[in-house]
């Protein structure tokens, strides 16, 4: 049986809290779903041991660092073959933040976080000096409008 199966209704209230404010103790967590801490700390380390909970990450506001420019990246190989060649290379820019392989017009999606329009013409161009890029196309993001983690529903409601 496919571990993924292998969560069930507290498993998804405690992701559901974490998923929210990462930085919430486990003894709130268990408060909350009505068990014990110590069964918020091992059904955590399940879900970590089953792939499930990979990090715990901060939601940053990158303007107020002084990076006021996120942009989208798509972005088009020569051949679909070089993928892993290219995303070994993307990895060494520090400020493409996010890549997905994907369907479409784009081989790669792609966010970069940069300071100003200068700082992102720089990073365009190592971009697309990477060997196996045959072009890209730059969206700017003008405004965030949502950014929120995904709300899980009981199973058994589906």
């Amino acid at each position: 049986m496919d571990k993924i199966l292998d969560i069930d209704n507290i498993d998804l209230k405690i992701i559901s809290l974490l998923n929210e404010d990462a930085k919430t103790p486990y003894t709130e967590i268990a408060k909350k779903v009505f068990v014990s801490s110590g069964t918020v700390h091992v059904r955590m380390k399940k879900l970590e041991d089953m792939g499930i909970v990979k990090s715990a990450t901060l939601n940053i506001d990158f303007s107020k660092l002084g990076y006021d420019i996120s942009a989208f990246l798509g972005i088009y190989l020569e051949k679909s073959s070089l993928y892993d060649t290219v995303i070994e290379r993307l990895k060494e820019i520090p400020e493409v933040v996010s890549a997905y392989y994907t369907t479409g017009n784009y081989s790669i999606f792609a966010k970069i976080i940069c300071r100003d329009t200068n700082h992102l013409r720089i990073v365009l161009d190592k971009i697309q000096k990477v060997e196996g890029i045959d072009r890209t196309e730059t969206l700017i993001v003008l405004e965030e409008s949502i950014n929120r983690p995904i709300q899980f529903f009981d199973k058994e409601k589906k």
